[in-house]
Order: structure tokens, then C-alpha cells, then sequence
């Protein structure tokens, strides 16, 4: 279409425009050849033409139908019947292109669908027949069959399945077999009862089950006004065969044109009778050598047995023609594939036309067919990349002339994968998989189930133990709000008719043979029912109600107030802390001199009030629906940071962290003295966004626009929008949508990524607005139920017409209609092609036969049907053909296809790899070797680097195409960033703690740089919980706040224990014995005689220590104190880790000389009336271990003790740790602390962090 200004208006007139249509190119009309011809001439009676690859068959067709409409034939008096929409579409486009308008040409479905249309009775024609998509039918047969499994096991069922099936019903392997049953049923035209009477005379009862199973499913689609595929057909078949509906037919049609022939079903050829039977005038083309789609449905026989089904008017066999001229494939392609057909015998057809139709003559000399093995799948990957590469960069070839096709979908991926990173741009055909998995659509429709959830009442439950509401319980209903979360919304005035051209995929449907009634005779919105009666208005099952099932989120969780986040560096509780060791936010703590009792209230009821994770968070995984306040969108912790991660909220792991800090600063000044974990906080800002206006932008920016996002979608189902309507709020809500316009415009593999996360987009919005249509405000939460729930790909209505330049990679099947200058037909392995594992065989739905039991398929017709796809994927070439297989050396590994051997030509085995990849990437690196490569001579070196230079001079509109020849990018010429600010100032003491000068001094400078300055370290995890909880628990007996029992212990314990994030339910068990071990352990060692009397627990102290020429701060927290009988001070640490120092190490242990240094300073003078006070000692208590058997036994601590520090080595230890902070030397060393360490990729004293350039 074109906008066109109108004629010159009147000086008063407005100015408009109008739109004119887009006149066709026009278009030399073709040059055919004798055998075309002679098909253009045929005026009356059947005509098969058998039409080989790329010899021109459409082109025929098209001017067939000119020539009979030159004759004198009304346009609309010709009927022209295609399988695929793409090639309905392609038909209408040259056919207009001639010239030949007001042709109706479309697929069978389309047909069959305006047929049913038309014979609708009036009043049901306001609420047309809806087509169920493959994925519609699939979740409908699988909730039949779920629905029958329950009231199988109530003793209600009304399909009685064997017994031997019962236990399968529920799975989806299950439901194929059924939905194949069902299929294969209304292909041959038979209905429940005639299945039934044909099962009862065999004895098969699993299919006596299966017409039980299709009575129901006809009862469901009648009154749900639905219809799948094959009913469709079906339907249009009865209608086409009755007596008045058969005159008019015969009288509307002189002439029925055919394409694609050989893919016809049974049901579909009955129709072709009732069009153009009795030697009226049918052309069919077609190819039997190219009967893909037996899966489908498909009948090879059909095309065989075309001159006896449609006879000419003398009763004689229809007449065969056949095209001999290959205008594709040239003479070399022409002859390897001739080898295939050789092996494909075509009964029942003409033996001379047999002949002509494998003999074809190639109309181009030349073409070559390469054969190539290889040891392994990656060489063979590298070989094909760098074929293609070759092929456009030296022959010339565009991306779009080349495909790469295989044998499954599943290898597709994978493939995409390896040439996409060896620089060859792909493009894939529309998902194969459900949507709900397409990544880009996560956030979507995540954004649109809390916003959908949120409009729900809020459920009133019984209250648990610990006075949480049950999960799980069902939420009262109200009157003004559905239960699925939508205001509800008027249905739509008139339902869209779906497109011409509907996929042929497989399905069956109500309706059957011989007038039986598929509903006891009832009437449904078909407008036909199974034997031609007219229906009346139908009505709408209704979606199961959606759950959502809690789901305790992953990642680092608080036990107690103050839990695990990502600011700040990880300490065990009694850990020394300097100034700038800021306290560990990221660690659950209670404070010393604060009450505890809220540090381990349960989970759910914190002392604050407000709900965290734990056991009974349901829906939306962390908050309950409908748990927002009026406005609000309840969002879980999980869920928010999902949403925040995404394309929606655009913030990265800094923006989160810095949002959490925020946030729990302000909880801070809010007086809370131990804020809640990030993430929860985070979560709540995303409910209210107005919290967020007051911080910086910079990171808060996202987190605002998720929460006004939410709300919007919220208040546009409330305010009765379809889920169409709030997707797309969602949706132009963010620049989202902007940067994939923009990447998508850019090209390149970002590009490319860009286009399939569109396309993905479309069809999820194509998807939403047909739900809408066909079910008219059942919604949002009803549309997720149902697209979750789907297991296979729903159909479109169309692809894109405008494809990329991109190389195409599909499977064989997708490939049938198409061709390629260059085509790689990659992965043809035994075993996977040919793929002779029998479809179906459980319900066995191929035997079922019209005129009684089918034989089974057997391995010979398999092979053969595998032959001939292989012989689809070979003949999509017209220049080059390249066929690839691993060929393993080992026995039992990938061998090559027998295929390959049929293609006459000698396979090349390839055992070694491209030398350099024909990429720039590899150019580049390949250049820059040279220049710095001493064995090269001074010319060569030169020449390398002037190339280098003219690709870094390369741009388009200023921006670099090579930005990686420029030496500006070649990091390994720089010198490692310093700062101009020094870590520490020389004139202020050295904020350390025992761990920091352990690890400065004795383990790793450059895990405590990255851990502690840097605060890089990863989220606590649950072992650190563990520790923090037994450390609470042993200061609560110490202080006398809980007394020394262990069941009491052991209850506060099981109050807070669920909140941990454990990998899986039985860590978490065997963690809980440890823990249990561990208090035992203590209690134990608390109440035993060992000459010292407590002090204090949890002592704070704060000193400055002179060290060589610097001073070192070091504040912290004692775990306990205690004094021995002559007055000195005693230091305890308890430790909760499965390993413990030796005893050398204790007598030098870093930490608990610290604790001395500060008791000699004075730290726990006040302690002791402020009289100074000598370190009489420290000791480690690792709970976790048992002491040994001349110590007591397992069932105390192994206490390991630090005499009374002599010498200089602790101050020299200070003096060693305060030098290398001031003078920032922050070397790595390897030792078995590296094992746990975060840092391994960064760290130059191990292999995977060493620079790529020393």
C-alpha cells in the first residue's frame, strides 16, 4: 500500500490523503518447456503431474489457471488447494503478480473452515467455531485425562482405560498416543461408536478406552464451540458429501488445481471426491518421492492411487504427466541424488512415467556434492562454519542463499550456538518450544501473574504454629473481583476469524461417521454436527483455578534479623573488626547488650512485624496473593529480583547492591539497630515505589519503574483490561522495547538475538489477544494457567515475510518448498538418520484401518519414509551440496548414516581442523601474533602491522568495524591501574581484625584486599548461618537468658531453622544433627569443672596498638571472658567449622593473639573494676568437633589452647600486616585456602586468573 495525495482540493478543502493499493511489479510471463505445456493445454477430466524438485511445478500451476481463465473461465470459478500457509500465501502473490485476481487459493484448513462457516445456521453465526491450535488440543486431552485419572480413583469414571495404562495417563508421552488415536480416528472418517464396534471384534481394549475417551472429548469441543484440525476437515468432508451442499459445490467449481499432493490424508482426499469426483476437472501436483509427513497424518498411497481414485468420465484411469526438466538442481546435484531415488520404488503409478519422473534433465551444467566425516561433533561444527564463511566471502554467496539443515530440532540449538560464535550470522524458524520457556518472555509474563495475583482477596486461612496462614488455602470468594485476578472484561462483539490458511497440525475432534451423534445428537457452534445437522450456540468450560505454590527463594537468607546480603565483608561472630571493617551486614547477629529474644524469633514473625521468608510464604514465591495493601502489588523476594535483573528493571548486581545498602541505611536511621537482609527490603521497595523517590536515580531508577510497571498492569485488569491490555502497558512501559528496535536495526549477532526476542514478543501478544477472542474475559490469571501449561509450540497465524541475511538453519522437514544455493545437510548419523524407532507404539494408532486392522509399519516403510526425507534435505541445493557426520575411531561411537553411501560419492575424511577460522576475529589475532612473533623476518612483521592499521582505520559513520586491530584495545600493554588515593592514611592507626591479620600475615593479602576493602565477597551462606545460630544459643546460656537445657535449645533452634537456604531438604537435616551435636557439645564443656569462672559474653572492646612504626586499631567483640584463679583473663572463641589448626598453629593462632594484645592493653579492664588485668591465655572451642578420647570423648569440644603470648612475634605480626596495608602490597599466595576461595579468577597465583598477556 502507498499513500497517495488526492487530486488538487479546493482553496477551502482540508488536505488528506488516501490509500491506494501497491500495483504489482510486473513480471515476464515464463518460458516453458514441452512438458509444461502439455499440463497448461489439459482442459478437462484428472490430471496427475508428477513434479520433481525444482522443476517448476508452481510456476506450472499458476499458468495453468491463466490459461483456463484466457479461456473464458470465471476466476472465481477455480479452486486452487495448498498445504502450508507460507505456501498459500506465495501462490496468491504470483498469481496476482500475472494478473489473476479474485483466485481463491488457500490450504485445505482454510477451505474446510469457510465451508463450516457458511452452512452455520444464522443464530449461531454470531459466535463463529474456534479452532484449537496443536498446544490447545494438547493441554485440552491432557486435562481430560488427568480429569479422568481422579474420577477413576472415585470409583466415577466413564473411560475405563486398562490397567496396564492407568498408571501413563497422566504423563504427556500418554497424551500424544491419545491425541494420534484421535487423529488417525477422524483422518479415516470413524467415530466413537464405529471405533468401539471395531475394537470390541479385535479385542483391543485400550482402543475401546480411546472411543470412550473421543465421546468425551467431542462432548467438551461441542459444547465449547471448538474444533481441532482434523475434526475440521472432517467436518467440511460430511458437509461436502451431503446431497444439496454436493450440487452446489460441483456447480460453484469447474476446475480444482492441487499443489503439494503427495501430503494429503485420507479425510483429505475424500474431500477432492465430493469436489471434483466423476471425472470432473482436478489437476494434483505432486511428488511421491517427497512424502514427508506420514507424522502428520500423511498418505503416500494418496498420490499412488490418484488415476484409480479419480477416474475420467469413461471410468478409465486418470491420466499422468510428468515434468522433465530440473530447473534447480544442476547436472551434478542431478546425479547423487538419482542414486537415492534408485531405492525408492513407486508402486501402482505408470512404470514410463516412474521413468521420466527419475530421469530428470538438469537445465544448468556443473554442481558439486562433498561428502565429509569427521572425528568430532566440534570439528565438524568448524568445518561447516568455515565453509560458509569461505563461500561468502570468496564465492560471493549472500547469507540467505546458504542453509544449514538436520535430522531434529534438538540439534538445531547447539549448532546455532557454534556458528553464531564463529562469526556466521543463522536465523532459526519461529520457536519449536512453548512459550512460557522463551527466556525473553520471563518478566512479562511474571510481571503480569503479580499483577493479576495481587487483585485477589486475601486468603483467610488457618493460622500454623507459629501464627502464619496456611499455604494453600483456598481464598474466599467476593462477588466484584473473579477468582482468576481480572476485573473480568466484556467479551469482544465478533470473535476474529482465524486466517486463511491454518497449520496442518495433527488433531482430532468431534463429529463421526454413519450419523451417529458425537453428543447423544446434540448441536454445537459448528454448525454441523457429525452427521450434517445444524448446531446451536455453545457454551465455555471453564480453566482449573490457578495455584501458586510458595517457594522458599535461593540465595543467602537471614535467620536472624540483619541477615547475609552483599555489602560489607563476612566475619564469624566474635571475629575483631577494625574501623574500616565495617560490622558484617551480611551475617545474621544479635548485639551484645541487646535483648536476643527478637534475634531468633520464627520466621514469618520477626520483632519487627514484618513478614520474612520462610515455611508458609505462598504465592508469588515470598508473598501471599493479595498481600499488597489497595494499590499495591505484593512482590516476593525472589520475584523482585528476577524482575529487577530483567529487561524491565535493567539493573545490574552493582545497582542491586547499592539499593540494598540504601535501603538498610535508612532502616538504620529509621533506629532499627539490625536492619533486615537486602533483598527483602529491596522487595518492598518494589511494592512502593514511592520510598524510592528520595534516593539516587542512578541505582533506584529501575526498582521505581518495575513498581509503577506493576501497578499500572494492576490497575488496568482492575479497570476490566484483558491480559492483552496489561502485557502491553508492561510492555511501552520501558525502553525495553526501544533497545531491541535499535539492536535489531544494527544487525549482527546482537542484532539477531534482538529479532528472535521480538518475534517471541509478537507471538506472546498474538497469543494473548486469540485467548481473548476465543474465550472472551476469562482473565489474566487464566490465560498464564492455560500457556503454562502448555507442552508444545502454539501455532502462528504467520511468519516473518522479511527474512535477515542470515544463514537459515532448520530440520529437513521445515525445509520441504525451499531452496539454497548452498546447502549443508550436517549430522547424518546412524541412529538419528535414518530414525527408525516406531512412532506411537503403545495405543498403535497406524493400525487402525477403515476397513479393518492395519498391519504395523515396519522397518522397511520406516526406512523408506526416512529415505525420502533425506532425499528432501539433498535435493534444497541448486549449486553445492555439502553432507557432514562424525565418524568416531571409537567402536561403540558416532558412526556416519548409511545415506551417505547411497549418494555415490566417496565420503572424505577429514582429521584435521581449519588452520585459522575465516573470521576477522581470527584475522586480528593472527596479525598481532606476527608483529611480536621473533622468528618472523622485519618485512613480514611490518607488513602484519600496516594491515593491522588499515583494519583499525575501518568505520562506519565513526564507529570502528574493528576496534580490536587498534593497539588502544590491547589490554596487555598497559600497566596495571593505580589509584592516586591511598587506601589508608599514614597519620591514623590501622583499622585490622584477627581474620584480616591472618590473612595479610599468614594466608592471602590479596583475598583480604578483594574480601574485606574491595567487598567482592559472595553472599553469606548457610554455613555461616549455622555458626551465627550456635553462637547465639551459646551466648544465651552464658548470660543466663536461656537456661542449660537442650530440648529448650534445641526449640529456639527449630523456631528459626527453616529460614536457612539449604541446597536440599536432607542438607538441611544432617546440618540440624550437627547442630544438635554442637550444643550438646557445648552445654557439656559450659557445666564442667575447668578452674575458670565466667566474666562476660559478647565483650566489646576497642584498642590501639603500637606495631613497629605504625599503629593498629582493632575493635571486635570476645565470644567469652573468663578468669582463672589467680586473677588473669581468659579469652574463649568458639568455632563452628569442620576443620580445626594444629597445634603449631594455635601456639602462633593470629586471632587469639590479638585477643591478648587487647586484654594486655586493657580491653577488659572495666570488666574486672578497672584494675589492670593479665592475659592469662585464649583458647579455641570447636563445637562442631569432639575432643579426643584422653580429653573426654566426642561428646566435648576439642579445645585447643593459646598460651600467655612470649616474645615479639604477635606486635611482629601487626607491625608485617599494618606495613603491607600502607603500602599497599596485596600479593597473592597459593595454599590450600585457595580451594574456597571467591577470587581464583582473579588471582595471578593461579592458572585460571593469570593474565592472557606476561
Amino acid at each position: 500500500m502507498i499513500l497517495s495525495p488526492p487530486p488538487a482540493p479546493a482553496a477551502s478543502a482540508a488536505v488528506g490523503y488516501r490509500l491506494l493499493r501497491t500495483p504489482p511489479a510486473p513480471v515476464a510471463p515464463p518460458v516453458l518447456d514441452a512438458a509444461q505445456r502439455a499440463v497448461v493445454e489439459h482442459r478437462e477430466g484428472p490430471l496427475l503431474v508428477l513434479a520433481g524438485p525444482g522443476t517448476g511445478k508452481t510456476t506450472t500451476l499458476i499458468e495453468s489457471v491463466l490459461a483456463r481463465v484466457r479461456a473464458g473461465t470465471a476466476p472465481d470459478r477455480i479452486l486452487v488447494l495448498t498445504f502450508s500457509r507460507r505456501a498459500a500465501v506465495d501462490l496468491r502473490d504470483r498469481m496476482a503478480a500475472r494478473g489473476l485476481g479474485g483466485l481463491t487459493a488457500s490450504t485445505f484448513h482454510s477451505f474446510c473452515y469457510a465451508l463450516v462457516r457458511e452452512h452455520q445456521p444464522a443464530e449461531a453465526f454470531q459466535e463463529p467455531v474456534r479452532l484449537l491450535s496443536g498446544a490447545e488440543q494438547d493441554l485440552l486431552v491432557r486435562e481430560l485425562l488427568a480429569g479422568q485419572a481422579a474420577l477413576e480413583r472415585e470409583g466415577r469414571g466413564r473411560v475405563r482405560w486398562p490397567d496396564d495404562l492407568r498408571a501413563a495417563l497422566t504423563t504427556r508421552g500418554f497424551a500424544d498416543e491419545v491425541r494420534a488415536v484421535l487423529a488417525r480416528t477422524r483422518e479415516l472418517g470413524l467415530g466413537p461408536v464405529a471405533l468401539a464396534d471395531f475394537a470390541h471384534r479385535i479385542g483391543r481394549p485400550d482402543w475401546t478406552a480411546a472411543a470412550a475417551f473421543l465421546d468425551e472429548y467431542l462432548e467438551v469441543t461441542e459444547l465449547g464451540g471448538m474444533v481441532d484440525y482434523t475434526e475440521l476437515v472432517h467436518r467440511a468432508v460430511l458437509l461436502a458429501w451431503r446431497p444439496e451442499v454436493h450440487q452446489e459445490l460441483t456447480r460453484r467449481y469447474d476446475a480444482v488445481y492441487v499443489d503439494e499432493y503427495q501430503d494429503t490424508d485420507p479425510a483429505q482426499v475424500r474431500l477432492l471426491r465430493a469436489l471434483a469426483g466423476q471425472g470432473r476437472t482436478l489437476v494434483a501436483f505432486g511428488d511421491p518421492d517427497q512424502s514427508v509427513y506420514a507424522f502428520r497424518g500423511a498418505d503416500i498411497n494418496g498420490i499412488l492411487g490418484f488415476p484409480e481414485q479419480f477416474p475420467r468420465r469413461d471410468g478409465t484411469p486418470a491420466d499422468v504427466s510428468v515434468l522433465r526438466i530440473s530447473r534447480r538442481a544442476r547436472a551434478g546435484l542431478l546425479a547423487a541424488t538419482r542414486h537415492l531415488t534408485a531405492r525408492m520404488p513407486l508402486p501402482r503409478l505408470p512404470a514410463d512415467a516412474v521413468r521420466a519422473h527419475r530421469a530428470l534433465t538438469a537445465q544448468a551444467q556443473g554442481g558439486t556434492v562433498d561428502v565429509r566425516t569427521y572425528p568430532t561433533a566440534g570439528a565438524e561444527v568448524e568445518s561447516i562454519a568455515d565453509t560458509l564463511r569461505r563461500a561468502h566471502l570468496e564465492d560471493g554467496h549472500a547469507w540467505r542463499t546458504m542453509a544449514v539443515l538436520t535430522r531434529t530440532t534438538a540439534a538445531l540449538a547447539p549448532l546455532r550456538r557454534a556458528l553464531t560464535s564463529a562469526g556466521v550470522p543463522t536465523d532459526l524458524p519461529p520457536a519449536t518450544t512453548p512459550l512460557h520457556t522463551d527466556p525473553a518472555l520471563t518478566p512479562l509474563l511474571l510481571a503480569l501473574r503479580l499483577a493479576a495475583t495481587s487483585l485477589l482477596p486475601p486468603p483467610q486461612a488457618p493460622e500454623g504454629p507459629l501464627g502464619e496462614q496456611t499455604a494453600g488455602a483456598p481464598p474466599p470468594q467476593q462477588p466484584d473481583v473473579p477468582a482468576d485476578g481480572s476485573a473480568g472484561a466484556p467479551p469482544p462483539e465478533q470473535p476474529g476469524v482465524p486466517a486463511d490458511g491454518v497449520s496442518s497440525a495433527p488433531s482430532g475432534g468431534p463429529g463421526e461417521e454413519g450419523g451417529v451423534g458425537s453428543s447423544g445428537g446434540s448441536q454445537g457452534a459448528l454448525g454441523v454436527s457429525a452427521d450434517g445437522v445444524s448446531s446451536g450456540p455453545s457454551g465455555e468450560p471453564v480453566g482449573a483455578p490457578l495455584g501458586a505454590p510458595g517457594v522458599l527463594p535461593d540465595g543467602a537468607s537471614s535467620v536472624l534479623p540483619g541477615g547475609p546480603v552483599e555489602d560489607g565483608g563476612v566475619a564469624a561472630p566474635g571475629d575483631i573488626q577494625g574501623a574500616s571493617d565495617v560490622p558484617p551486614d551480611g551475617l545474621p547477629s544479635a548485639l551484645p547488650g541487646e535483648p536476643v529474644g527478637g534475634a531468633l524469633d520464627p520466621p514469618g514473625v520477626p520483632a519487627d512485624g514484618v513478614p520474612s521468608r520462610g515455611p508458609g510464604a505462598s504465592a508469588s514465591r515470598g508473598l501471599p496473593a493479595g498481600s499488597g495493601a489497595a494499590g499495591e502489588v505484593g512482590v516476593g523476594v525472589e520475584d523482585a529480583l528476577t524482575l529487577l535483573a530483567s529487561p524491565l528493571g535493567g539493573m545490574d548486581a552493582a545497582d542491586l547492591r547499592r539499593l540494598g545498602r540504601a535501603l538498610r541505611e535508612e532502616e538504620r536511621a529509621a533506629g532499627v539497630a539490625v536492619p533486615r537482609p537486602s533483598d527483602v527490603l529491596i522487595a518492598e521497595a518494589v511494592a512502593q515505589p514511592e520510598r524510592l523517590v528520595a534516593h539516587d536515580p542512578s541505582y533506584a531508577r529501575g526498582a521505581r519503574r518495575v513498581g509503577a510497571l506493576l501497578r499500572a498492569a494492576r490497575d488496568t485488569l482492575a479497570g476490566g483490561g484483558t491480559a492483552e491490555d496489561a502485557l502491553w502497558t508492561l510492555w511501552n512501559g520501558t525502553p525495553w522495547s526501544a533497545r531491541l528496535e535499535r539492536a535489531a536495526l544494527r544487525g549482527g549477532a546482537a542484532g539477531r538475538n534482538a529479532d528472535r526476542d521480538l518475534d517471541a514478543v509478537c507471538a506472546l501478544f498474538e497469543t494473548a489477544a486469540r485467548a481473548e477472542e476465543r474465550t472472551g474475559g476469562r482473565g489474566a490469571l487464566n490465560f498464564l494457567e492455560e500457556l503454562s501449561a502448555q507442552d508444545i509450540a502454539a501455532d502462528t497465524l504467520g511468519g516473518r515475510t522479511v527474512r535477515p541475511d542470515a544463514v537459515q538453519l532448520m530440520t529437513a522437514h521445515r525445509a520441504k518448498g525451499l531452496e539454497w544455493r548452498l546447502v549443508v545437510v550436517a549430522g547424518v548419523q546412524e541412529g538419528v538418520w535414518p530414525d527408525l524407532r516406531r512412532r506411537g507404539s503403545l495405543l498403535e494408532a497406524d493400525r487402525i484401518g477403515r476397513d479393518g486392522i492395519a498391519p504395523p509399519l515396519s522397518q522397511g516403510a520406516l526406512l523408506a519414509e526416512e529415505r525420502r526425507l533425506f532425499y528432501v534435505a539433498t535435493t534444497r541445493a541448486s549449486e553445492r551440496l555439502l553432507v557432514t557426520a562424525v565418524k568416531s575411531a571409537a567402536d561403540d561411537g558416532d558412526q556416519p548414516s548409511r545415506f551417505l553411501a547411497e549418494l555415490g560419492v566417496a565420503p572424505q575424511d577429514v582429521t584435521h581442523r581449519p588452520r585459522r577460522p575465516l573470521a576477522v576475529a581470527a584475522l586480528v589475532a593472527e596479525l598481532r601474533a606476527t608483529t611480536v612473533d621473533p622468528a618472523a623476518s622485519p618485512a613480514l612483521r611490518e607488513a602484519a602491522a600496516h594491515r593491522l592499521a588499515r583494519l583499525a582505520a575501518l568505520n562506519d559513520d565513526g564507529h570502528p568495524l574493528v576496534p580490536a586491530a587498534h593497539p588502544d584495545r590491547w589490554w596487555g600493554l598497559y600497566e596495571p591501574t593505580a589509584s592516586a588515593v591511598p587506601l589508608r592514611d599514614r597519620d591514623q592507626p590501622v583499622a585490622l581484625s584477627g581474620s584480616a591479620l591472618d590473612q595479610l600475615a599468614n594466608t592471602c593479602a590479596l583475598q583480604w584486599f578483594l574480601g574485606r576493602e574491595v567487598k567482592a565477597e559472595p553472599p553469606a551462606t548457610a554455613a555461616q548461618g549455622f555458626g551465627n545460630v550456635v553462637h547465639v544459643l551459646a551466648d544465651e546460656v552464658a548470660s543466663g537468658r536461656a537456661p542449660a537445657d537442650l530440648d529448650v535449645l534445641m526449640a529456639r533452634l527449630d523456631s528459626v531453622w527453616d529460614a536457612l537456604a539449604f541446597d536440599a531438604p536432607w542438607k538441611s537435616r544432617q546440618e540440624k544433627d550437627n547442630a544438635r551435636a554442637a550444643l550438646e557439645r557445648f552445654l557439656r564443656w559450659h557445666v564442667m569443672e575447668r578452674g575458670r569462672t565466667p566474666v562476660a559474653t559478647e565483650h566489646d572492646f576497642d584498642v590501639t596498638l603500637a606495631a613497629g612504626d605504625a599503629r593498629v586499631r582493632i575493635r571486635g567483640s570476645m565470644d567469652r571472658v573468663e578468669t582463672d584463679a589467680q586473677g588473669a583473663a581468659y579469652v574463649v572463641d568458639f568455632k563452628t567449622g569442620r576443620s580445626k589448626p594444629t597445634a603449631d598453629q594455635v601456639a602462633h593462632h593470629p586471632q587469639l593473639a590479638v585477643y591478648q594484645l587487647a586484654v594486655r592493653e586493657g580491653a577488659v579492664d572495666p570488666l574486672f573494676g578497672g584494675r589492670p588485668t593479665p592475659p592469662g591465655g585464649a583458647e579455641l572451642v570447636q563445637l562442631r568437633l569432639g575432643a579426643t578420647r584422653r580429653e573426654g570423648g566426642e561428646t566435648l569440644p576439642a579445645v585447643q589452647r593459646q598460651e600467655p603470648l612470649a616474645g615479639e612475634w604477635a606486635e611482629e605480626l601487626l607491625a608485617t600486616a599494618a606495613g603491607r596495608v600502607l603500602d599497599e602490597r596485596f600479593t597473592p599466595a597459593a595454599g590450600q585456602h585457595c580451594t574456597h576461595c571467591a577470587f581464583r579468577a582473579a588471582c595471578t597465583a593461579r592458572p585460571e586468573g593469570r593474565h592472557i598477556v606476561e
